[in-house]
């Protein structure tokens, strides 16, 4: 095992990924600053949603050697 980590601090990509797409899509419909703000915030928001409503919980995401993940049941008394 090469590292773990919960599965809720998987929220932050999601949230970076919404929050991009809503920043580009607010600037195309909107044509200002402000639109790219505004789409931004609400795809950061949706982003952490769905990476939250995707965490299991008493499950934690493990890495091998090579780099790969998998979840598997987080070890006895790790929060």
């Amino acid at each position: 095992m090469a590292g773990c980590q919960a599965p809720s601090q998987d929220i932050v990509a999601p949230a970076a990924v919404g929050g991009l797409g809503g920043a580009a899509i607010g600037a195309a419909v909107g044509g200002d600053l402000q639109g790219a703000l505004i789409g931004g915030a609400i795809g950061a928001g949706a982003g952490a949603l769905l990476g939250a409503a995707t965490s299991r919980p008493g499950e934690c995401v493990y890495r091998d050697g090579r780099g790969q993940r998998y979840v598997a049941r987080c070890p006895d008394g790790y929060r």
